[in-house]
């Protein structure tokens, strides 16, 4: 076999035939690094190494239909995100702030369904221990504490044929066989199927390929691990999820390819010191984008919130200026959120303007529109706006409220506890119209808003001051 000698970037995972100072491709400098390699194609056998046995066309109204084997993880918010329930041989990428909870959830998912959990950052004893903390028996669930990608792909093929069949709730009943499988078996055990548990990965970024010379959590190791377990989870039906980690920007970690490749991306967001966790749906083959599952974290980790609305609202105090409660879309239900804001004299030559949970940029418009279209006087005045529970609110939306609030603040009075405000605001001052106007009105009056300020009420920005006098 004809053995070669090649420079890889540990960034990219560009590779060239002689030595670059700076990565062509990346431009990060002393990246590349020597690697000999004695196959003559290595990347092509990884991505060959597991092939689905059929591999001839087939009519599309021939293909079996799979929505009923959607595995349920008996979390209803979970389902609700993984549209309808996880799909076997599908796999999802679970991305998230540090600590925010994704092993959590990934655990108390594994706890409903079984299976394997594959851990690269703790150890058995420490999962153990936090299975413990949150009242996880775990009789149905194997650890595995690897980093080597090519040890966890042999350790899932050895694992004992597991299958589950669906209760009328829809929820797995486990059975497992340990009896020697014949050579029968084991040719039918590498058929797509259906029946295989789920496949916890914890994380992307501590696993790491022999093939490749690079650190684990590198560009090209990050790739190459990935090309591994989706063509295992591809040629054996078994249902996946990866956990990643995100960059000090809130970005998914690793190259933008990992995204493309995977069935499924899901963050989960919300501050670390508050109780609201928020899973979004940003890619789904198998289901709607955009959309949401709430969760509480509480001392036996997380759980679902059938009612949004009331955890945003719960520490919300009435009749103080600078308060104004608006609704806004997450997936597709509506949610009620409180805006807060204070306008105080600058002692700066520039003012501030900090937003919260809002964009910077959309905070500045709005200061300029009221400065504008209401004569307010804002420029010796710093403003301060702040979604409450942590949340992020990026439809425009909320523009009515933040507002409202501004002025509010900057009067010093307090608009009617029980008013709700959104719509758009326009550069001339309108209010305009904006989706699932009627939803979000009918959510808030379900809560107890009995005065609503929305594009079909109040045409312009002037008209919802006056109710502040």
């Amino acid at each position: 076999m004809k053995v070669r000698s090649s420079f890889v970037c540990q960034q990219c995972g560009y590779e060239s035939p002689q030595w670059y100072g700076k990565c062509p491709q990346c431009g990060e400098w002393n990246s590349l690094v020597e690697t000999v390699k004695e196959a003559p194609n290595t990347k092509f056998q990884a991505s060959n190494k597991f092939k689905i046995p059929n591999t001839k066309p087939q009519k599309l109204s021939e293909v079996r239909h799979i929505e009923k084997n959607r595995l349920k993880s008996g979390f209803g918010e979970f389902d609700r995100v993984m549209g309808g329930g996880i799909v076997p041989g599908s796999v999802t990428l679970l991305a998230g702030d540090p600590g925010i909870g994704k092993s959590t959830l990934l655990l108390h998912v594994l706890a409903k369904t079984g299976g394997l959990y594959v851990s690269g950052e703790e150890s058995a004893e420490q999962i153990k221990l936090r299975a413990k903390r949150l009242g996880i028996e775990g009789n149905n669930i194997s650890i595995l504490a690897e980093t080597n990608v090519e040890g966890v792909v042999e350790s899932i093929n050895q694992l004992s044929v597991f299958s589950y069949q669906l209760s009328d709730q829809g929820l797995p009943v486990i059975s497992r066989s340990d009896k020697p499988k014949t050579d029968q078996q084991i040719s039918e055990n590498r058929k797509p199927r259906t029946d295989n548990r789920l496949v916890i990965i914890d994380s992307i970024q501590t696993l790491y390929s022999e093939d490749l010379t690079g650190m684990a959590g590198t560009v090209g190791q990050i790739r190459h691990c990935t090309e591994l377990l989706l063509g295992l989870a591809k040629s054996k039906g078994i249902p996946m999820i990866i956990i990643g980690h995100v960059t000090k920007e809130g970005e998914i970690a690793g190259p933008k390819v990992l995204e493309h490749m995977v069935d499924t991306v899901l963050y989960l967001e919300g501050e670390r010191f508050a109780d609201a966790r928020i899973l979004r749906t940003l890619k789904n083959r198998f289901g709607a984008i955009e959309e949401v599952g709430i969760f509480e974290m509480a001392e036996k980790g997380l759980k679902e919130i059938a009612n949004p609305s009331e955890i945003f609202l719960k520490d919300r105090v009435q009749n103080v200026s600078g308060s104004v409660v608006t609704v806004i879309m997450e997936g597709t239900r509506p949610m009620l959120v409180e805006i807060q804001a204070l306008v105080v004299p600058s002692q700066l030559a520039v003012p501030r303007r900090v937003g919260n949970g809002i964009e910077y940029n959309r905070l500045q418009l709005l200061v300029a529109i009221l400065q504008k279209r209401l004569n307010v006087p804002l420029g010796t005045f710093d403003v301060f706006v702040n979604v409450s529970g942590g949340l992020k609110i990026e439809e425009p939306a909320a523009d009515l409220a933040v507002a409202l609030a501004i002025l509010s603040s900057f009067k010093n009075k307090p608009l009617n506890g029980k008013t709700a405000a959104f719509g758009e605001v326009g550069l001339l001052g309108e209010v305009r119209s904006i989706a699932s106007e009627e939803r979000r009105a009918k959510e808030a009056r379900r809560i107890g808003f009995t005065q609503i300020l929305s594009p079909a009420r109040v045409r312009n920005l002037k008209s919802a001051a006056d109710l502040l006098g």
